[in-house]
């Protein structure tokens, strides 16, 4: 049994350097303008039997406006960053230089009070292998760019570490085949995102 798992990385809510953790803003002006932009490649993923979203405003913004009519997954949403949440890296590291090196070097610390890295990369990878799995059926999952990497390192078993080298672009996509622990990436031809 294979199934086809599709993740649409959530449209931006703000420019790259004012990101921050746990965001959970609505989309803004240039967000909404890059959905419309996409929308012609993506819109088709909406035919996809199951369509899913994280719970966060931008994510299910991003699938509505792109017609998936998403349901929210819990265990889709953004990295718990405990007293870190809606900080920047830069203002977190302003205050807690020892504690965000800790972070970035331990995937197993949360010296922020939150979620360590493996525990979070371990919840979205327990959801990608509950999936049901029809042979043939197809999932589209459109979540923020933090948890379609988490998925990425799950389902190529790679090192945690692995995670900080995988960059993941609003609105790019990337497709999981496989079922249960078992999964292949494969990489689509022909997208292009501004």
């Amino acid at each position: 049994m294979h199934l086809r798992v599709t993740f649409v990385a959530t449209a931006r809510s703000s420019s790259l350097l004012a990101e921050r953790f746990e965001e959970d803003r609505p989309l803004d002006q240039a967000g909404w303008d890059a959905v419309q932009r996409a929308a012609a490649e993506l819109v088709p993923l909406a035919a996809a039997e199951l369509r899913y979203c994280s719970p966060s405003p931008g994510s299910r913004a991003t699938g509505d406006a792109l017609g998936y009519a998403p349901l929210a997954q819990l265990a889709l949403r953004d990295c718990d960053m405990g007293r870190w949440r809606g900080l920047t890296l830069g203002e977190a590291m302003a205050r807690e230089p020892s504690a965000v090196d800790a972070w970035l070097a331990d995937p197993r610390s949360a010296p922020h009070g939150g979620e360590p890295l493996m525990s979070f990369v371990s919840r979205v990878g327990q959801w990608l292998d509950t999936r049901p799995a029809d042979d043939g059926s197809q999932i589209v999952a459109v979540a923020e760019p933090s948890v379609v990497r988490a998925a990425l390192v799950h389902a190529l078993r790679a090192h945690p570490s692995t995670y900080w080298n995988i960059d993941v672009r609003p609105l790019s996509t990337v497709t999981l085949i496989g079922a249960n622990g078992r999964w292949n990436l494969r990489l689509e031809a022909g997208l292009q995102r501004v």
